[in-house]
């Protein structure tokens, strides 16, 4: 065995020789009972690409995971990658984590299971992109990505490389969501008439346009990666300039609007032709600055069975009206008319939905069983898609006509162009 490699890794490896072998050679086998709990063969070793205040929470949620180790952390700011490496070493009492301000570096090592990515918008998928073909497991934050076109690639990878995938969608793993997601797919409030769905916006414009030196400790060239090149400012790597610049982002419309958008896509089946809408129209109003992102859009369509579907800025929530009441589901609780709906029970022969108590102790469950996790890249395509699609019809000011099975803008040759994004050499999907 490689240094380096762990037992878990080189077994993946050598499992299709293992197997035409297996006639000739005679197992050696040593029970994790044995070793322990730490054995490697448990142990799931973790790398993290952004450390910065998502980023490090999502560390310590994973460092928190039983038989699990984050030995890397990477951020192209010198401070935070020091201080987490630090933080972390300092937890496993030893130089356990290497801090690296390139995620190529991280990604090269062949001891690492699984990758924690909570980059800005504009590297969650050319980050998850190199993760999957080195052989590795993704946790990725929202949004998904910045075109239909990155959609595609991950999930492409994904099912090519075999290879676990987390949305960072948490709400998902909240067992309010959940039930009101059970209580729409049981029919609980009849046939669907209309489903609503607000996001927060906050309304953030302005933000510094002139160009100032690149500080110390900041690899500029690197954040920026594959968007296009522009002066560094003072606000430019912030979270808000990462939020709502639109060289790498949409703005809150996919940042917060992927919790209730995938909400709405558990609660409609999870699948593209009752879980995404088939027509987009509406308006956005553009920040000025470098904050230029929407930061208030009105997106009405339709589902294909004439549902009506209307996507807002406001509170966290996706709300479904029937035939017999509704059910509003947001974070903060589950709201339902009649109020007693709410406490209703799912009985056995119902419609049950995949329960996770914990998002990141889901991840790395499905890490070590392979399974399918609660928030897999096909959900994560379906909700993006949505955000994707909302964001063509504000550009275009057109009605967007989508079919769902095809993936493809109907009779809208401009607006097909769309779906994809120029990226800045040399990166590329």
């Amino acid at each position: 065995m490689k240094p380096g490699i762990t037992r878990r890794r080189f077994l993946r490896q050598t499992a299709a020789a293992g197997l035409a072998g297996s006639a000739l050679a005679k197992p050696w086998i040593v029970p994790a009972s044995v070793l322990g709990a730490d054995a490697p063969s448990n142990q799931v070793t973790v790398g993290a690409i952004g450390v910065g205040g998502r980023g490090s929470g999502l560390v310590n949620e994973a460092a928190a995971q039983p038989h699990t180790k984050i030995v890397a952390v990477c951020d192209v700011f010198r401070d935070r990658r020091e201080k987490m490496a630090k933080a972390l070493n300092q937890r496993y009492g030893g130089q356990v984590c290497t801090p690296y301000h390139d995620l190529r570096e991280l990604i090269d090592r062949t001891d690492i299971d699984a990758v924690i990515i909570a980059t800005p918008d504009h590297w969650h998928v050319p980050a998850a992109l190199m993760a999957v073909r080195n052989g590795k497991d993704v946790y990725v934050e929202k949004p998904l990505g910045l075109s239909m076109e990155e959609l595609w690639a991950i999930r492409s990878a994904v099912q090519q490389y075999g290879r676990i995938f987390q949305y960072g969608t948490q709400q998902r793993s909240m067992a309010h969501i959940r039930h009101g997601c059970e209580l729409v797919r049981n029919g609980r409030i009849g046939n669907i008439q209309a489903v609503e769905v607000t996001a927060p916006s906050y309304g953030f414009q302005g933000g510094s346009l002139e160009p100032i030196p690149v500080p110390e400790g900041l690899d500029y060239d690197l954040w920026l990666g594959p968007a296009p090149w522009r002066p560094y400012t003072k606000d430019r790597c912030t979270c808000w300039g990462a939020y709502w610049c639109s060289d790498n982002a949409h703005g809150f419309i996919g940042g917060w609007g992927a919790h209730p958008l995938t909400d709405m896509v558990w609660a409609l089946g999870d699948q593209a032709e009752t879980a995404v809408p088939v027509e987009y129209e509406g308006t956005g109003v553009w920040g000025t600055g470098l904050f230029d992102a929407p930061h208030h859009w009105d997106i009405r369509g339709r589902f294909a069975n004439g549902v009506p579907f209307h996507f807002t800025p406001g509170g966290d929530c996706a709300k479904f009206i029937g035939q017999r009441g509704t059910i509003a589901i947001s974070r903060g609780g589950l709201r339902t008319e009649p109020a007693e709906l709410a406490k209703e029970t799912i009985s056995p022969n119902e419609i049950h939905l995949y329960e996770s108590r914990s998002h990141m102790g889901n991840f790395i469950q499905c890490v070590r069983s392979r399974q399918p996790t609660v928030a897999p890249v096909e959900v994560a395509v379906l909700s993006d898609t949505i955000t994707q699609l909302s964001m063509i019809a504000i550009i275009t000011g057109r009605k967007i006509r989508w079919d769902p099975v095809q993936e493809k803008i109907l009779d809208d040759p401009d607006a097909e162009r769309l779906l994809r994004r120029a990226m800045r050499s040399p990166w590329r999907l």
